[in-house]
């Protein structure tokens, strides 16, 4: 397991991309709100964001480190971070709770003349009140707020091989719950309870925490593969898919397997074999330049010539300090695939109206092709009996 977090030397590194991707795109300043980003350029790793209580803000200059801009409950955790410049207030604070440091800060650092970058775009949002905002714009004018969308993900995207580290680790964690899965998976079981010994066994395996467990299960497929587990039973010649997004130091796996209960039918055997030729297919063929759409084009002309039904939405997403990032391997994102991005590649397709099966695996994009980061699927499907 490599070892915990980064040293300062990540983070600077992180931070010259960005300024130098600010530059480029004219932005005097850059403001993070979101839990994400201000991990991904502080290190500043706490499950404290599950309280909506209190804003938090991290500022990128063009030149120099970040400057944190939080409440005082959260200085001590920062200052275990590389940053040094840390300024607070008590919150929850109703009526200026961290407005006015904000304001101050940034207009310290940014020029009446210039912009500062905030995530607007898909995949991003603003964890500050709105009303807050908009009294920022307002205190702060003529300096404008521009979006930075771009500045953030193309840099975000990516990943050092420490951070490809992180995930080969995390990927590992749920390979290692998978190859266990005869202890709390069978015949009989309750859903509720293989999903609960599922995050049981993940934590057992070395996960810091389970934020997404999701699957399906049902005769010879499944109908959707985000629904709750219920006290459904698992019934011989039921497909049981199981799907995790375990975290280890901050960072996400993201694949499922998939499991038939005492025997399967042919369709379902069918519908396996497909998915795993198809996930062979984009292995052998992906490389840097291809485009999100592209990666959509290749799944679905694999699994037509086999005869299959693609099932609907993406058939894969990016991934790293998040469940999901972007791109999403859809007809309709042209996003250019880099060396050094980490990808799910997840097919799915329509076994009969309502019932389907999904095979996800965890990637990372050298320059001559796609390197596993989650251990390949079992060839065919698995039998627990």
């Amino acid at each position: 397991m490599p070892d915990r977090g980064f040293p300062p030397a990540e983070f600077r590194s992180r931070i010259t991309r960005l300024q130098a991707a600010m530059v480029q795109a004219g932005e005097t300043a850059l403001l993070l709100t979101s839990q994400a980003d201000i991990f991904y350029t502080t290190g500043f790793l706490t499950r404290f964001w599950e309280s909506p209580a209190r804003p938090w803000f991290v500022i990128i200059p063009t030149q120099g480190a970040p400057i944190a801009v939080i409440p005082a409950i959260g200085a001590d955790l920062m200052s275990k971070t590389w940053l040094t410049d840390i300024r607070t207030w008590d919150a929850p604070f109703p009526g200026d709770d961290g407005l006015s440091l904000l304001c101050e800060t940034l207009a310290d650092i940014v020029p009446d003349t210039g912009t500062i970058g905030l995530p607007m775009g898909l995949e991003t949002h603003l964890r500050m009140p709105l009303a807050d905002y908009h009294q920022l714009k307002e205190n702060l004018a003529p300096r404008r707020f521009v979006d930075a969308t771009n500045t953030v993900q193309r840099t975000r995207e990516i990943k050092s091989e420490a951070e490809v580290a992180k995930i080969r680790a995390a990927c590992g964690v749920a390979d290692r719950t998978f190859a266990r899965i005869h202890e709390f998976a069978a015949e009989g079981r309750t859903h509720a309870e293989v999903f609960r010994d599922f995050q049981r066994t993940l934590l057992e395996e070395g996960a810091d925490w389970v934020s997404y467990t999701a699957g399906g299960a049902g005769p010879g497929g499944y109908g959707d593969v985000i629904s709750p587990a219920t006290d459904q039973r698992l019934m011989a010649g039921d497909i049981l898919m199981l799907d995790t997004g375990a975290v280890l130091d901050g960072y996400f796996c993201d694949f499922d397997r998939n499991f038939a209960i005492t025997h399967a039918e042919d369709a379902a055997k069918r519908a396996y074999d497909q998915l795993y030729s198809a996930t062979d297919h984009v292995l052998a063929t992906l490389r840097p330049g291809h485009k999100a759409s592209d990666v959509h084009a290749m799944f679905v002309d694999s699994l037509t010539k086999q005869g299959a039904k693609v099932g609907g939405g993406r058939l894969g997403h990016g991934l790293g300090i998040t469940l999901t990032e972007w791109p999403s391997f859809t007809p309709h994102d042209h996003t250019e695939l880099r060396a050094g991005i980490v990808l799910t590649l997840e097919p799915g397709v329509e076994i009969a109206p309502g019932l389907y099966q999904v095979h996800e695996e965890n990637i990372v994009l050298r320059e001559d092709g796609p390197e596993l980061l989650s251990s390949r699927a079992a060839a065919q499907l698995p039998i627990l009996r």
